[in-house]
């Protein structure tokens, strides 16, 4: 029988090994069986996290560590977080079950925006860290640097004596050890387990009080409905104990009965019959409760402190697909099953808020950054859904009666001979360069403090001129003044004015006019973006036009048609490239750029009504 417990969630920039440790701890633990088959980052259990290798969903898990020197078995609860902003509100609200952090950062790279965030939130709930200095066995690693920039890092966020007497552990994730010196290569994780025991402190909470748990993550089953996590912050609770839930203002939205209780072990969601203050564990049984609710027994009239999340920065509209292929590819089209599924998916992820639009069918879709949104829609086309989404725009607010627009810190590391072109990009977009340094290996740093709007579509472009060697990080920075208007995309697009299947011979000759995103066979229709004009201008082309075929014989064979293959985009790229007056096609099969007006006189129409 265990009786000490550790909750403990691990933050990190994107890529600096969090669910890779996470494995070696299961590993060493002996929270697998040694012949069990386990796939590799056994937390990234969504298909997307396992195809763009990152978390996007902030998990709890629990592994139970005995000690080597004998004593009872310690029951350790870990929480693995993502490590891109765009999913930071599943950060803010995970911190509030944990009683400590471990930080982890890149030996080569150190503390980049993501890990600004997330540590400041951390040590602003009085969190105690545990650094761990990753990827120790890198050739270009730095680590005393690194140690000192996150030294520096939590005296700038305002941490207490006690939190910057922070123990510190170099490790490799991927090998499985880790040591308190930075020479180490071997070993294993025992001074890490060691490290979590001594310094997070046990959860100090009141056993015999009445329940009261704050739910922090939302989570729908087939059978059981609605599952509530959150970790038990007094109490205890009972499988079929009477409950209820109160909103943050101290109402009753609901009464019940906890008809499962569930623990988590390694992997797994456990039944258990009953639960003690610190433990984090999942309940069904309600219908209505959601979270930052306060689940507890009839007799607590106030609700627990819920903590704040950070605002959207950014909008999409989602619509009803109204091109004339609507419905061939997709069998949930309607408004109203678009609606149903934006309001669930509202529920379980606080950062997003939904809002009927102006237009007809479509929603408005706030959220944190393009990444964010790119995830939701990639989600509904897969479960068969077919939308057209609008170029993102960033949420502007007034203060004193000025207009306010949303800065980001971008953080650049770049090769020494791309810097010039990337400075230059930046100014373009309105950006101020805070800071320049050299980062070793002939690559430069430079961050900036730019609009967001500027930002929109630019990766892209980022990649182009870093031929593919740019590493560009952002962050959300503050509201400051309105900068006027940013240039947008520098060519026009080629439209098709026709509809049916491309043919190659007519492409070819559409080949001189600029990049083609579309090849031979494709089905096309009229109003839909085929490429990308050499010229600023929007050009409509006939990608169907076929050879005249006579009965006279040509002296010479024609020249066989070699097209160049067409840039294809994925759907992050297409969302980023799209102006105002275009809108992306997504479907289960294909991303499609086309514009909002099809009809070419209803596009004049309503260019001439917008210019005057």
């Amino acid at each position: 029988m265990t009786t000490s417990l550790r909750n403990v969630a691990i933050i990190a920039h994107v890529d600096h090994g969090k669910t890779t440790l996470v494995d070696q701890l299961f590993r060493q633990s002996g929270t697998f069986r040694d012949n069990q088959r386990v796939e590799e980052r056994a937390m990234d259990s969504n298909d997307l996290e396992k195809e763009r290798g990152i978390t996007i969903l902030a998990k709890p898990t629990s592994i139970e560590w005995a000690p080597p020197s004998g004593g009872e078995n310690i029951r350790i609860n870990i929480v693995d977080t993502p490590g891109h902003a765009d999913f930071g509100a599943e950060v803010e609200r995970i911190l509030s079950m944990v009683d400590g952090v471990i930080l982890l950062v890149d030996a080569a790279e150190g503390p980049m925006p993501q890990t600004k965030f997330v540590t400041g939130k951390a040590l602003g709930l009085g969190l105690r860290p545990i650094v761990v200095v990753n990827k120790i066995d890198r050739p270009d690693g730095r680590p005393q640097e690194v140690l000192d920039e996150v030294f520096d890092l939590f005296v700038n966020l305002d941490a207490d004596d006690d939190q910057l007497d922070f123990p510190v552990l170099y490790a490799s994730g991927r090998a499985g050890y880790a040591g308190m010196d930075d020479s180490v290569r071997d070993g294993d994780l025992l001074p890490l387990f060691e490290t979590i025991v001594s310094h997070i402190p046990e959860p100090d909470l009141d056993p015999d009080g009445e329940f009261a748990m704050l739910a922090t993550l939302l989570d729908r089953d087939p059978f059981l409905g609605r599952i509530l996590t959150g970790r038990i912050e007094s109490g205890r609770l009972e499988v079929g104990m009477p409950i209820r839930a109160l909103n943050l203002k101290g109402e009753v939205i609901e009464a019940g009965r906890a008809t499962k209780v569930f623990a988590y072990e390694g992997l797994d969601r456990v039944p258990v019959l009953h639960a003690k203050a610190g433990d984090i564990v999942a309940i069904a049984g309600l219908t209505d409760a959601t979270v930052a609710d306060t689940i507890a027994s009839p007799e607590v009239t106030v609700p627990l402190h819920a903590q704040e999340i950070d605002p959207p920065t950014l909008s999409m509209t989602f619509a009803v697909n109204d091109s004339p292929y609507a419905g061939r590819e997709g069998d949930k089209v309607q408004s109203r099953v678009i609606r149903e599924r934006l309001e669930r998916e509202a529920e379980t992820n606080v950062a997003i808020r939904i809002t009927e639009s102006a237009e007809k069918d479509a929603f408005e879709v706030a959220g944190r950054g393009e990444l964010q949104l790119g995830v939701l829609i990639e989600n509904m086309r897969r479960e068969g859904f077919e939308l057209s989404i609008s170029r993102p725009r960033v949420l502007f607010q007034e203060e004193n009666g000025q207009r306010m627009e949303p800065y980001e810190t971008v953080v650049v590391d770049v090769d020494d001979e791309h810097s010039g072109t990337v400075v230059e990009k930046m100014a373009q977009r309105k950006a101020e360069m805070t800071d320049m340094r050299p980062s070793g290996g002939g690559k430069t740093r430079l961050t900036f403090s730019a609009p967001s709007r500027g930002l929109i579509g630019y990766h892209g472009e980022f990649l182009s001129d870093t031929r593919g060697t740019g590493i560009m990080n952002r962050l959300f920075e503050k509201y400051g003044p309105y900068k006027g208007k940013i240039e947008g995309r520098q060519n026009g697009v080629l439209i098709s004015m026709e509809q049916g299947e491309a043919v190659g011979y007519a492409l070819n000759a559409l080949e001189d006019r600029g990049v083609l995103f579309v090849s031979p066979g494709e089905k096309l229709y009229q109003g839909m973006v085929i490429g990308e004009n050499a010229k600023p201008q929007d050009l409509e082309v006939n990608p169907l036009k076929s050879k005249q075929l006579t009965n006279f014989r040509s002296t010479g064979k024609d020249d066989a048609i070699k097209l160049t293959p067409p840039r294809k985009m994925t759907l992050e790229q297409a969302i980023a490239y799209i102006q105002d007056d275009e809108l992306v096609e997504v479907t289960p099969q294909s991303v499609r750029l086309r514009k909002r007006y099809l009809d070419p006189h209803e596009r004049k129409k309503m260019s001439r009504k917008e210019a005057a």
